[in-house]
């Protein structure tokens, strides 16, 4: 690679990251990665992002119809190149003529002929040893990616899932910080009403929680806004 190539590559790199890091959440940060995929990785025509849940991977963001409609053939048969990216140690599965391609062989003809998508390209997205879930490349064209494109497509696999764990953190703290405000709110209003302590207003919130069987969070907002502890339906 020349040097005015890898300068170039740099420069966007950091123009990526940056603009990764700016999404306002997971979700924006999600279609960041996807739309900014599609955009710099050669050879690419969509691009998608699918995310482990539990036991569930699901296709939160995309570029365009198409990865969702892959996506779905990949998770009601078990098998396809994303589904490997996250269960495998191997970081890479690219596939040039999908038809042919003999390792998921009831996912790949299936893709192939119902939706046109020729290539794909599975990267883990992966953070601390943590498996976030899989960012995959899809075009109509056979042996569309070649290695320089699957060596850049890595290094955006990197940096992205750098932003998406991030993104999480943030969401979690925020939604942390949510929780004790709306708890201290609830607290305050059983501690004015009925006089109780703030152990005691705590205790009551927390016994209802598991009465009803609901978060603690959500009673306490029920309480924020009506003023009154829910009570199990009669």
């Amino acid at each position: 690679m020349s040097e005015d190539r890898s300068i170039e590559l740099a420069e966007t790199f950091a123009e990526i990251a940056q603009i990764l890091f700016a999404a306002e959440d997971v979700q924006s940060t999600l279609q960041a990665i996807v739309d900014l995929a599609a955009e710099m990785v050669d050879g690419c025509d969509s691009a998608g992002v699918s995310i482990v849940e539990g036991r569930t991977v699901t296709t939160p963001a995309a570029s365009s119809d198409v990865p969702r409609a892959v996506d779905k053939i990949q998770y009601d048969v078990g098998e396809g190149p994303c589904l490997d990216a996250i269960r495998s140690k191997d970081d890479v599965f690219r596939t040039g003529d999908l038809g042919n391609e003999g390792r998921w062989p009831e996912f790949s003809p299936r893709a192939a002929a119902e939706t046109g998508v020729h290539s794909m390209v599975g990267y883990q997205l992966s953070a601390a040893d943590d498996t976030l879930g899989a960012l995959n490349l899809y075009a109509m064209t056979r042996d569309a990616f070649d290695d320089a494109a699957v060596a850049i497509g890595s290094v955006f696999a990197a940096h992205a899932a750098v932003a998406m764990a991030t993104a999480r953190q943030a969401e979690n703290l925020k939604s942390t910080l949510e929780s004790r405000d709306v708890i201290g709110q609830a607290k305050g209003i059983l501690m004015t009403r009925e006089g109780m302590t703030a152990d005691q207003a705590f205790t009551e919130l927390r016994q209802a929680s598991q009465r009803l069987n609901r978060k603690l969070r959500d009673v306490a907002s029920e309480v924020a806004r009506t003023g009154e502890v829910p009570e199990e339906p009669s």
